[in-house]
């Protein structure tokens, strides 16, 4: 099964399900987010990329909903979660498109995504981050808040037993934990380490690891 058709098939489920998966979920989405606005002018327009039910622009535009915001996906039925989410609020688009094989062409000056570029591969997720670099304007900003891997093989295996163990105590259903070992099958993580390489090399004058919890981290890059 493709990825649109895994993350259609837990749509309507996905939010009240995310923070048994994610046993950091205020300090990953609510408290990086504030940290990160504080610090930085406030954009105007903010690309979501993979934004499935919108959660994360939903985090982003409590803190600034002055800002625009765009939010695309592959997954057409996880967008209707997130059109319900924002519905009324005429600062927020959905597109469907594959981000993989083109970018919006508006002018944003932040771009964000949750838990979607680990399923591109090291050359995908390189290139990507080419393009992000290149639409931004001096100043602006890339954060990933992302899932990744160790950069050695115990301690990889050590994050992956530790949060195995979380989800099968959180109350999820068998049927949940089956679903994600098929999700799982999709993912190509890298580390925290290799990511901020690659955004090093594609020209970001900033970047750093602002929160890190096991597998759970947001990198932030400024152009």
């Amino acid at each position: 099964m493709n990825i649109e058709a895994q993350f259609n098939l837990i749509a309507e489920e996905y939010d009240c399900n995310r923070r048994k998966f994610i046993p950091c979920f205020d300090d990953y989405y609510e408290n990086s987010t504030k940290f990160m606005i504080s610090s930085i002018k406030k954009p105007k327009k903010v690309l979501d990329l993979g934004a499935g039910t919108g959660l994360l622009s939903y985090y982003w535009y409590v803190q600034c909903s002055s800002a625009e915001y765009v939010l695309v996906d592959i997954a057409d039925e996880m967008l209707d979660v997130s059109r319900k989410r924002f519905s009324g609020l005429n600062n927020v688009q959905h597109r469907i498109m594959d981000y993989t094989k083109a970018l919006p062409e508006d002018d944003f000056d932040a771009v964000i995504s949750a838990l979607s570029i680990h399923h591109l591969d090291d050359a995908q997720k390189e290139n990507l981050f080419v393009k992000i670099y290149d639409m931004l304007p001096e100043g602006g900003i890339f954060a990933n808040y992302d899932q990744f891997c160790a950069d050695t093989p115990v301690m990889n295996d050590w994050f992956n037993t530790y949060w195995e163990s979380q989800l099968y105590s959180s109350g999820l259903t068998e049927r949940d934990i089956e679903l994600w070992k098929e999700r799982r099958k999709l993912d190509k993580e890298c580390s925290v380490e290799a990511e901020i390489q690659m955004l090093n090399r594609c020209g970001f004058s900033e970047v750093k690891c602002i929160y890190s919890y096991h597998k759970f981290s947001v990198i932030i890059a400024v152009k």
